[in-house]
């Protein structure tokens, strides 16, 4: 025995023995192990001893159980020992403990069966799988499928995978989740939905070819093998399904607790709806075919609701509904002829019952006649050559002929339908490859064994060779490549096993040589076979109870079969004459499915008429040869050939391997049976896969890796800087057999046990060391200790003594003091009695006296008050009643006035409408009319002379109302004090009678009070002591509930304070959501264009000729957008517009429907989202009606105030003009009695002058109506006496021709008077404009200032109301606010006047603009030939005026393709870009769009804007995935967007703008739709930079965040199997977390050099970050390997070093540290204590950022990379779950790592100014000019 075997056989050493119900059992050894021992003393786990006994001829000893560390591996060939109880331990411990259901085993990827339903195949666990490599992710079936999809791109070459397994064990489910990660991952060529349709194929065939057995509710009773098809691009373009041995007699009978085909009971489930009413059906259970395993119902299946996913599949696949309907008639046809009940007429015949009710549906239902069908289920007709028998068939023979029939139409249509799935996969793209998927029954041994198992084993023995054989060959192939040694190991071949089936005279040979006799039968076959193959063949065995059975020893077990029925089944006949009755049906689909069979019985092969039937044109299956010798052949020979294509097929590709597993027999989840399991291990070839690896050297290692592991086992001299050479000098010093390694030229290969014995030797190294440490620790703490204490004790003692000292003296002082304070006590007591006695005597003579003065005083008091009340009552009286006459006065005068100036009116009016009267004003019009204006400019003064009076008397009139208002409200207060004091006289007399009678009873009771006088003192004493201690309590009380108030403010100021931010963070959420579902459908808008584009081009390049066609804008867009897009077109080519039509009649019809699906989706989205802003603005607008309302009814009692207001104001005017008429008259009425006054003939002349001015002014307004009604009338009879003149003759014309030249002078006057009255109305309504606007600002004012004057009166009385305290302090708040609103108001007069100064300029500007056009205009108009020399002169001059670079740039319209290509298309980042101002190009764009609004030019505008937004797409589409570009074009569509804004005119925008950039703002155009657009684009072009950001950073975020050792030395590497040794991709180099921080810094770098905006680089930032922790996260949930103690320290140190790095980018305030959370705490969940109640709770309160999910599989993958570390226990794993079921969250495990945060674009302005910005000449814009 060499060294190392005894060294692992030692005492503790765990080993592996044979059981019989655990199959292996593990135990310790007690003893160590000698060479000469005959027996092990082990002990079980349960503690039990026991004596194993060694083999004493082979001496061997049991299996070695690996290390702790290498159990629960991802790859079965890392264990260090290879052998049956390691794998099976290995399995085991994955699938129960982790939960983890596949497992690698070499190239075998093992899934085991959960029986449950697993959330880790979504679309995010695809995209985690998608480009990785197959050994850096935890096992998968997706890591299969993306490793075969990888290698048919990297190899050129097809795939195949293949899954097998036992019924139940999960193939179906494995296979159709390969498909669905094809589907997913690759897509589809064209915009069919292939991959829709590939995987809509499932739950057809499911449905007819998969039905429930005992071991399995989904199993499928067929094989088949998918072929999925690819373009040279790599993208679904199609598949190919080959079906293999239909189990068909399970139509016909199935065993107990099993169910026939799940579409009959789908049928069922489903028939009573409408259209499946004339099929007759009903349950299951009234059906033969469907009750004979009395199990129709499977738990937690609805049959009904699968019917549905059926019907969809097909309408999916092209089938449409009437042929649906077809494929249910057959199938409910079959239903009912297994029904068909046949009876016994004698021994020899049967017979049908007339009017079977069964066979009538079914008749019906196929479209045969009833007789013809009978007939031929009871009789078949036998052919000689010369005549023909119809023969009765006997019950028996009768019924199983029905079944044969119900048989043969199933296989028939379930044939069809799999051509008709080939149809609708088929393309017409080639196909440049494919990978195939075969899911095919698996080894399969029952109690009864038949012909269908012999088939199926037949078909694993092939495919088990096929296995064996690449095995063999890679593993030779790994050898071969790394240059060591070369051993032929000896595995099992199975070839004989296969000659004995398939050979001549074979099993099969000799069955079809047994069919064709005409009395053969299963007894002669088998004696056929015992006399071939028993003394021959060792494998081939007879069963000695049985003479109608063998056994073949297969190679995963005997299997024995039963040779009943072998022949039948293999003929598989069926009555001719049934088929030609079908074949003459009615119905068309019936016919179709035997049209090959009359193909092939057909002498001619033509195909005969149909009568008129239409039918579907089916290819022939291509495997099938249309020949009547094809026909003949037996199922065993069909099976056999394609089984022989199939493997040809297989041989032909790279295999990728799947075992499926089942865990038990009872479908339990989570359930582990060793026996079952190590027999489907040894049956499905992965036992073999270890034993061909166990026999090499199955564990290898990079010398890296090796290096890194053992270290530890290193002295320092021994590293040298070849790691190669230490290796080697290592392992020759720790391993003497060389025997047990090999050096190949990466890794190093070592037999099976060397890396446990090295492991072994690494935890003994690390257990010395660890020991050391601790023993170090422990004296260094126990001295610490002791220290700590023996200072403790010094500390205590000391302040114990000095503590006794103090209380000594203590004691002392408070004996001394007591003495004294006994003294002074006493000496207090007396004086105080003594002091209370003298108070109360002369207290009780001070009250007395005091009293009676009082009541003397309050006498003198009342009768003075009096005469003083009723001195003012009386004068008060006398006034009342003074105002009251003068008011009735003044009333009557105001009435007699009225009416007097009523008669004056009455009579001016009728003097004013008299013809006379016009007549006499007529004359001298001209002159009267200018008098007129001269004295209505005197009116005017007038008018402002009796305003400005109005206003003094105004003020007079509000001052002298403050002033009677004050004088009453004083008056009002001495009457409520004159009625207060005469209250008080009447109480003051009534206290003065009962104080009276109080001094009587007083001095009655004069003598009791001095006896009972002491005891009040005590009592009183006592009250107030108790009184005292009531006012602590209530005080204490009142300080409580002070507290409890303040406590209950806070607090509820801290629930609103919570409330408002939980509501302003869920309305950030929802706005969030809303900006990221707009983003969301931006980006499936943009992908939908590409998309088109796509398909434009690829239609445009495939069409030679083109015709001329009308292109028509989508209806669906908005009118914005259509006109950009439309403009946009001209830019382009025109065959491409040319094209359109073609485009449209080219495209695919399915496209088409999928693209108005999706428009519809979007409009309805859209509709959705506008219906909710409705909503919104609804709410909004009736919260704003609301407040109109109370405004409007708090305004209308204003409104009604100043109406009346303005009544008052109109009759004061009134009054004024009655008082002014008889001043004129009293002046008038003077003069004329000649008072002799000096001037009075100039007052006379002036009176005469102000009544003719006034009188006039008055009547003018009548005529003014009077000729405007004349003149009219006199309009329209010129009018008719024109129209009968022109009827007249011309004699008559002739006659008049004076009157006309009256009617040409009446024309004349008629014009002149016309525009005189014109003039004269617009001056009267100018006027009267005038004098209304200062009317009513007068009455604002007036208004104004009675509300103030309110304000102040009422702020007086509340002011009079309180302390003269409060009182300065209100007047001076309201001094304040009466500054502040003035303030307020002179500054909105500041900012109107400032608005209208600017849009007079911008007026000014534009009247300049356009006189100087129209001057240039006329001068160009009345230029003369001989002048035009000098034309240029003026649009030189012109601009030269203006050339003050007013920030614009002038272009050509023929120069704006070449702006465009200059600055856009042909704009190098790299090159100019880098030395320009940030932004110039958004400036020079925006300088542009400026001139072009300031020319009024909305074409030119319109037109710049498409090309710009286009030309942006375009070279984004053209350049999208260079970062450089894509932020250069970030920067300056956010800039122009900027520009837009600040130079819009908008306030909001123009806050930071200098005055001269407020003169540059658009004058004429608002782009606020176009800000939309640019924003919508700018949006797209983030996300872009997302994506090109995303797709650097990828390859490099697992390298350095997980992978690589950023902390040396920390983490030791593991032991890996042969996946992470064979990746599918080279190593290119590995990146570091260094290089994730270079990239982000030349990120960072890069968009600050472009201007980038500071808050967008923040949310860069933070993109970027979110996809750092994502990615990682994500990685570190599916890779068992990297959860671990260590591991996490190396993320946490991660992380802070990308931390650090926001610090040095100033972004620590970005959100992007957030983001990196539940990375963090992963991290951190990788580092605390996972044991105790105490660390659960604990977990759960630190890792709020993680799901439940994904905090138990980070538990579950966490993995001890030492033998010191432990495992994480089942119950602490549950104890979480319990803790965290409440919590509310997604069930998803990974993170999305392609949400994008929804972007904004805060408004940031640009202090640049454009006049100063330059154009470099590096641009070739030499064409722009500046203005």
């Amino acid at each position: 025995m060499n060294r190392e075997l005894e060294y692992m056989f030692v005492q503790s050493a765990r080993v592996w023995i044979p059981d019989a119900e655990e199959v292996w059992k593990s135990a310790e050894l007690t003893k160590d192990y000698k060479n000469d021992d005959a027996s092990l003393q082990l002990m079980l786990e349960d503690g039990t001893t026991i004596d194993h006994k060694l083999d004493p001829k082979t001496k061997n000893l049991p299996y070695l159980r690996n290390p702790d560390i290498l159990v629960g591996e991802n790859d079965l060939t890392a264990l260090s020992y290879l052998h049956e109880p390691a794998v099976l331990h290995n399995l085991k411990v994955r699938f129960i403990d982790s939960k983890l259901i596949y497992t690698y085993c070499g190239i075998v990827l093992v899934a085991i069966n959960p029986y449950e339903t697993l959330p880790i195949y979504g679309t995010d666990i695809i995209n985690a799988y998608s480009g990785q490599n197959m050994g850096d992710m935890d096992p998968h079936i997706f890591a299969v499928a993306e490793e075969a999809y990888k290698q048919m791109a990297r190899d050129e070459r097809n795939q195949s995978i293949i899954v097998s397994g036992e019924s139940g064990a999960g193939k179906t489910v494995s296979a159709k989740y390969a498909m669905r990660y094809f589907a997913t991952v690759s897509g589809s060529a064209s915009e069919a939905n292939v991959e829709e349709k590939v995987l809509a194929s499932n739950p057809i065939m499911e449905a007819i070819g998969n039905a429930k057995t005992t071991r399995n509710d989904n199993s499928s009773r067929f094989g088949k093998y998918i072929e999925i098809g690819f373009d040279n691009r790599y993208r679904i373009i199609g598949a190919n399904m080959r079906t293999y041995l239909l189990e068909k007699s399970r139509v016909v009978f199935q065993a107990d607790e099993e169910r026939n085909y799940h579409i009959f009971y789908q049928l069922c489930a489903s028939a009573n709806q409408p259209e499946f009413k004339n099929l007759r059906l009903s349950t299951a259970n009234d059906f033969l075919y469907t009750r004979q395993g009395r199990s129709p119902v499977i738990e937690g299946v609805d049959d009904a609701k699968e019917l549905c996913t059926t019907r969809h599949a097909f309408t999916l696949l092209g089938i449409n509904e009437s042929y649906q309907i077809g494929l249910f008639q057959v199938l409910a046809a079959i239903l009912h002829l297994g029904n068909v009940e046949i009876k016994d007429r004698d021994s020899d015949s049967s017979l049908i019952a007339p009017n079977n009710r069964h066979l009538t549906a079914f008749c019906e239902l196929v479209g045969v006649t009833y007789q013809d069908m009978s007939q031929w289920l009871c009789h078949r007709k036998l052919k000689t050559a010369t005549e023909t028998y119809i023969k009765p068939l006997p019950r028996l023979q009768a019924t199983n002929a029905r079944d044969a029939l119900s048989k043969h139409i199933y296989a028939k249509l379930f044939n069809w339908i799999v051509e008709h799935v080939n149809k609708a996969l088929v393309t017409n793209v080639k196909q440049h490859s494919f990978i195939g998927v075969l899911d095919i029954y698996g080894f399969e041994t029952f109690e009864i064994n038949s012909f269908e198992q012999f088939c199926i084993n037949y078909a694993n023995e092939k495919l088990q060779q096929q296995f064996n054989m690449h095995v063999f060959k890679l593993e030779q192939e790994e050898y071969m490549k790394e240059q060591i040694p070369w051993t032929l190991i000896d595995f099992y071949d199975n070839q004989p096993c296969i000659n004995l089936i398939e050979a001549k005279m074979g099993i099969l040979d000799l069955l079809d040589e047994e069919c064709k006799m005409p009395k053969g039968s299963d007894d002669s076959w088998a004696q056929k076979l015992y006399n071939t193959h028993l003394k021959t063949c060792s494998l081939f065995e007879k069963p000695r109870m049985s003479n109608r059975a063998f056994i073949i020893q297969h190679f995963a077990d005997k299997v024995e079969y039963q040779c009943e029925g072998f022949l039948e089944k293999n003929k598989d006949t069926v009555n001719e004459e049934q088929i030609h009755v079908l074949k003459a049906s009615k119905f068309d689909l019936l016919v179709e499915l035997f049209q090959d069979e009359e193909k092939a019985t057909t002498p001619t092969g033509q195909v005969p008429g149909t009568g008129g039937r239409t039918r579907l044109s089916i290819k022939p299956d291509k495997g099938r040869d249309t020949s009547s010798k094809e026909h003949k052949k037996t199922v065993g020979c069909q099976f056999r050939n394609s089984l022989q294509m199939l493997m040809e097929t297989l041989n032909a590709t790279t295999p990728h391997y799947v075992r499926c597993i089942k865990p038990n027999d009872f479908k339990l989840a989570f359930s582990f049976d060793p026996k079952r399991a190590v027999q489907q291990l040894r049956a499905c070839g992965v036992l073999e896969t270890i034993r061909i690896s166990a026999a090499g050297f199955p564990s290898r290692w990079t010398y890296q890796e090796f290096f890194s592991r053992y270290r530890v086992l290193m002295k320092q001299k021994d590293v040298l800087p070849d790691k190669k050479l230490t290796c080697r000098n290592v392992l020759e010093k720790l391993v003497q057999d060389q025997d047990k390694y090999q050096f190949g030229k990466t890794k190093i290969f070592f037999r099976a046990g060397q890396v446990a014995y090295l492991e072994k030797l690494r935890a003994d190294k690390l257990r010395a060391a660890c020991i050391r440490i601790q023993k170090t620790i422990r004296c260094w703490l126990a001295r610490k200790k002791y220290l700590r204490q023996r200072s403790a004790v010094i500390t205590i003692q000391r302040f114990t003594r000095g503590y006794q000292a103090r209380c000594l003296v203590k004691f002392m002082r408070r004996t001394q003091a007591a003495t004294v304070i006994q003294k002074y006590q006493r000496m207090c007591v007396e004086r105080k009695r003594y002091r209370q006695k003298q108070a109360a005597a002369l207290a009780m003579q001070t009250i007395l006296r005091a009293y009676m003065a009082r009541q003397k005083y309050q006498a003198l008091l009342r009768e003075h008050k009096a005469v003083i009340i009723q001195k003012h009552v009386r004068g008060w009286l006398a006034r009342c009643w003074y105002k009251r006459c003068l008011e009735a006065i003044v009333y009557l005068q105001c009435c007699i006035r009225r009416m007097r100036a009523k008669r004056e009116l009455k009579k001016l009016k009728i003097e004013a409408r008299s013809v006379e009267h016009f007549k006499k004003l007529n004359k001298g019009m001209e002159n009267k009319i200018m008098q007129l204006q001269r004295k209505i400019d005197e009116q005017n003064k007038d008018n402002r002379v009796i305003s400005e009076k109005l206003v003094s008397l105004e003020s007079s009139y509000a001052s002298e109302s403050e002033r009677m208002r004050g004088e009453l409200g004083r008056l009002r207060g001495v009457e409520e004090d004159a009625k207060n004091k005469a209250n008080q006289v009447s109480s003051l007399l009534e206290e003065l009678e009962k104080l009276r009678k109080e001094l009587s009873v007083t001095q009655q009771e004069k003598k009791t009070i001095e006896d009972w006088a002491q005891k009040y003192r005590d009592e009183m004493e006592k009250m107030v002591s108790e009184l005292k201690d009531q006012n602590g309590l209530l005080k204490k009380e009142k300080d409580d509930l002070n507290r409890m108030i303040q406590e209950q403010s806070q607090q509820m100021t801290e629930k609103m304070t919570r409330a408002i931010a939980q509501e302003t963070q869920q309305l950030e959420t929802d706005l969030n959501e809303e900006r990221s579902r707009y983003q969301n459908l931006l980006t499936e808008h943009l992908r939908l264009e590409e998309k088109y584009d796509d398909l434009k081009e690829e239609l445009a390049h495939s069409t030679n000729v083109s015709k001329p066609g009308h292109r028509r804008t989508d209806s669906t867009h908005s009118s914005n957008e259509s006109e950009y897009t439309y403009n946009s077109e001209y830019a382009e080519l025109e065959d491409g517009s040319r094209v359109g039509e073609d485009v449209t009649r080219g495209m695919d019809t399915s496209l088409t429907l999928k693209l108005q699906k999706r428009v519809t989706e979007l409009e309805q989205e859209k509709q959705s989202l506008r219906n909710e802003l409705e909503n919104r603005e609804e709410q909004f607008q009736r919260a704003r009606a609301r407040d109109d309302a109370q405004f409007r009814k708090a305004r209308g009692a204003e409104l009604e105030y100043e109406s009346l207001k303005r009544q008052e104001l109109e009759s004061e005017n009134k009054k004024l003009r009655h008082d002014l008429a008889e001043m004129r008259q009293s002046l008038l009425g003077g003069a004329a009695a000649g008072t002799g006054a000096p001037g009075s003939p100039a007052y006379k002349v002036l009176l005469d002058q102000l009544n003719a001015s006034c009188e006039e002014l008055e009547v003018r307004k009548e005529e003014v109506l009077i000729l405007r009604s004349q003149l009219v009338s006199q309009k329209e009879a010129m009018h008719h006496k024109d129209e009968k003149e022109t009827m007249t003759e011309p004699s008559v014309f002739a006659k008049d021709v004076n009157k006309l030249k009256d009617a040409d002078e009446l024309k004349q006057a008629y014009v002149g008077l016309k525009d005189t009255n014109r003039l004269l109305e617009q001056q009267l309504q100018a006027q009267r404009r005038t004098y209304d606007s200062e009317v009513e600002s007068l009455r604002g004012e007036l208004q104004n200032v009675k509300e103030e004057n309110n304000r102040q009166q009422q702020l007086l009385a509340q002011n009079l109301q309180l302390p003269p305290e409060a009182r300065i302090e209100a007047s001076l708040q309201h001094e304040i606010t009466r500054l502040t609103n003035e303030n307020l108001d002179l500054m909105e007069q500041l900012e109107k006047q400032d608005r209208t100064i600017r849009k007079l300029k911008k007026q000014l500007k534009v009247y300049s603009k356009r006189i100087g056009e129209m001057g240039a205009g006329q001068a160009e108009g009345q230029t003369s030939p001989g002048q035009m020399v000098e034309e240029p002169i003026h649009p030189v001059n012109i601009p030269r005026r203006e050339k003050d670079f007013q920030g614009m740039l002038e272009y050509k319209k023929e120069d704006e393709m070449k702006l465009v290509k200059n600055l856009i298309l042909e704009l190098k980042p790299r090159g100019v870009a880098v030395n320009l101002i940030p932004g110039l190009p958004a400036y020079i764009l925006f300088m542009c769009l400026r001139h072009a609004d300031y020319l009024n030019d909305d074409q030119k505008v319109r037109t710049l804007l498409t090309s710009t937004i286009n030309s942006i797409k375009k070279i984004l589409k053209k350049r999208g995935d260079d970062f450089e570009t894509v932020s250069f074009w970030l920067a300056n569509t956010c800039r122009f967007l900027h520009c837009l804004k600040q130079y819009s005119g908008d306030e909001a925008f123009m806050k930071h703008n200098t005055s001269r950039q407020n003169e540059h703002c658009l004058s004429n155009f608002d782009l606020a739709e176009y800000r939309q657009v640019i924003s919508d684009l700018a949006i797209q072009i983030y996300q872009q930079l997302v994506k090109c950001m995303e797709n650097i950073l990828q390859p490099m975020i697992v390298s350095g965040m997980l992978e690589h050792e950023t902390i040396q030395g920390v983490s030791g590497v593991k032991p890996t199997g042969l996946r992470k040794r064979t990746s599918s991709i080279a190593d290119e180099g590995t990146y570091t977390l260094d290089s994730i921080l270079r990239q982000l810094s030349a990120f960072h770098s890069t968009m600050c050099q472009h201007g980038t905006d500071p808050e967008l680089i923040k949310q860069v930032v933070k993109q970027l970050f979110y996809i750092i922790g994502a990615v990682t996260l994500n990685n570190l949930l599916l890779r068992k390997d990297m959860c671990s103690w260590s591991k996490g320290m190396q993320i946490r140190y991660n992380v802070s070093q990308l931390e650090e790095w926001l610090r040095d980018k100033g972004l620590m305030n970005c959100g992007a540290k957030e983001t990196l959370e539940p990375l963090i705490q992963a991290a951190q969940l990788l580092q605390v204590k996972k044991k105790t109640e105490e660390d659960a709770e604990a977990i759960c309160s630190m890792c709020h950022a993680l799901t439940t999910a994904q905090i138990v599989k980070v538990l579950n993958l966490y993995t001890p990379v030492n033998e010191f570390e432990e495992r994480v226990s089942v119950a602490f794993i549950r104890t979480i779950q319990t803790r965290l079921r409440d919590r509310s969250e997604s069930p998803q495990l990974l993170m999305d790592t392609k949400m994008i945060y929804p972007v904004t674009f805060p408004f940031s302005p640009s202090s640049l100014a454009l006049e100063t910005i330059q154009i470099p000449t590096s641009l070739n814009l030499s064409f722009l000019t500046r203005v």
